[in-house]
């Protein structure tokens, strides 16, 4: 039975009051994409600070990554879920007062922060409220906000940007602070994680430890493999995607509208990975969705023409969502209850390593001359490295129940 047609109440309302936050966090990370080509043009900004600018954001969502993940575990995920939207949502309204490149970059990292920690715990939480046979699912339809919010993001981009500036953006995007306090009333926390609270505190460092230990090894590096490589190709393509079609030679607003067109195609990305995950499993949508996306940014970098441009970045869109999707589903299944907050976030921090190296890196190798066809075959050749690690070092979590110790 599909989640959404179960007659468990609870369980659908978590899912999109989750969804929703989940949606204002990709609304935050949209925006700043399409900011930063407009700030390109306004701030003169060079390659290198474009790069810094996109790359401080995952700098905080590292940190805040590893410290929501632990703090979930010990106080529970409702609890810091709501801290860390919070976080984000005030710090992106005061970045519309940012008069400076260095103050920008303060208050993207102090949202970061924020939108870091959120993630995995959100996912976290949903995966726990979920019976077995629905639960992957139910994750991907998660991740498929992140769509959403992409999408809104687009068109705050496309209608108020040209007309009130980048600064209406931020704006909008302190929103998620109302949201906030209505999650305080609206849901509940894990109830496996509520089970298991009483029986032992760990300590912080108990519970590094214990993700490292023989049993969860091999999950952990192959997650961090995995995690890395996503993240790392994610936010080098997705972050520059309006830049690139700038450097192509399409005006501010046709970038903007044809970055519209490629997000889009995330939907029925994230549909497809729902329906595949609990049909064939964790492993088969990672593999084959990966494996696509890699192909995608070969032909998107090789491109020559718009309607090729347009047909790669929609396949690029379409496969590299739908593999968060899976990424996000796969991730809490492989720990148990007691540290599963803390794997799942220090996962989700040590992909957000690559989340900061890789813009930096497309901003060195443009100021270098490198080509696009250059720089998407890295990505290429960095995303096959992760489907690697799946297909070697994963195991398959499909139908399974979740541990609790």
């Amino acid at each position: 039975m599909s989640i959404l047609t179960s007659s468990n109440a609870n369980q659908r309302k978590l899912l999109f009051s989750a969804g929703l936050s989940w949606l204002f966090d990709a609304m935050d990370v949209g925006i700043i994409s399409f900011i930063v080509a407009a700030l390109t043009v306004a701030w003169d900004l060079t390659p290198q600070q474009v790069g810094w600018l996109t790359s401080i954001n995952s700098v905080g969502m590292a940190v805040g990554a590893a410290m929501a993940g632990i703090l979930a575990d010990r106080y529970g995920r409702k609890n810091v879920l709501i801290a860390t939207l919070l976080i984000f949502s005030v710090a992106t309204g005061l970045s519309a007062l940012a008069h400076s490149f260095l103050i920008l970059c303060v208050l993207r990292f102090a949202a970061g922060v924020g939108l870091g920690g959120e993630l995995p715990v959100a996912s976290t939480l949903v995966s726990e409220s979920m019976p077995a046979a629905q639960r992957g699912q139910a994750v991907v339809l998660l991740e498929s906000f992140w769509a959403g919010g992409w999408l809104l993001a687009a068109l705050v981009a496309y209608f108020v940007i040209p007309v009130y500036g980048w600064q209406a953006a931020f704006v909008i995007g302190a929103i998620p602070v109302l949201y906030a306090l209505y999650l305080r009333r609206s849901i509940e926390d894990s109830p496996r994680h509520t089970a298991v609270r009483g029986r032992k505190e760990r300590s912080f460092a108990e519970n590094l430890s214990a993700i490292w230990n023989r049993e969860h090894r091999r999950s952990t590096i192959m997650l961090w493999i995995l995690w890395f490589t996503v993240v790392f190709s994610y936010y080098g393509m997705f972050l520059w995607l309006p830049t690139v079609m700038v450097m192509k030679g399409f005006s501010l607003i046709k970038s903007f509208e044809y970055v519209l067109i490629m997000t889009l195609a995330q939907l029925p990305g994230y549909f497809t990975a729902a329906y595949f995950i609990e049909r064939y499993g964790r492993k088969f949508v990672l593999v084959l969705y990966l494996s696509m996306t890699a192909l995608s940014a070969l032909w998107f970098g090789n491109a020559g023409s718009l309607p090729a441009l347009l047909a790669s970045g929609i396949f690029l869109s379409f496969f590299n969502l739908g593999a968060w999707g899976g990424l996000y589903a796969y991730t809490p299944e492989l720990y148990p209850t007691t540290i599963r907050s803390t794997g799942a976030g220090m996962a989700a921090s040590i992909g957000r390593v690559g989340g900061i190296a890789a813009p930096l890196l497309v901003g060195l190798l443009v100021a270098a001359k490198f080509s696009m066809a250059w720089i998407f075959t890295m990505f290429f050749s960095v995303i096959l490295i992760g489907v690697l690690a799946v297909a070697f070092l994963g195991q398959e979590t499909r139908q399974r129940e979740l541990a609790d110790e």
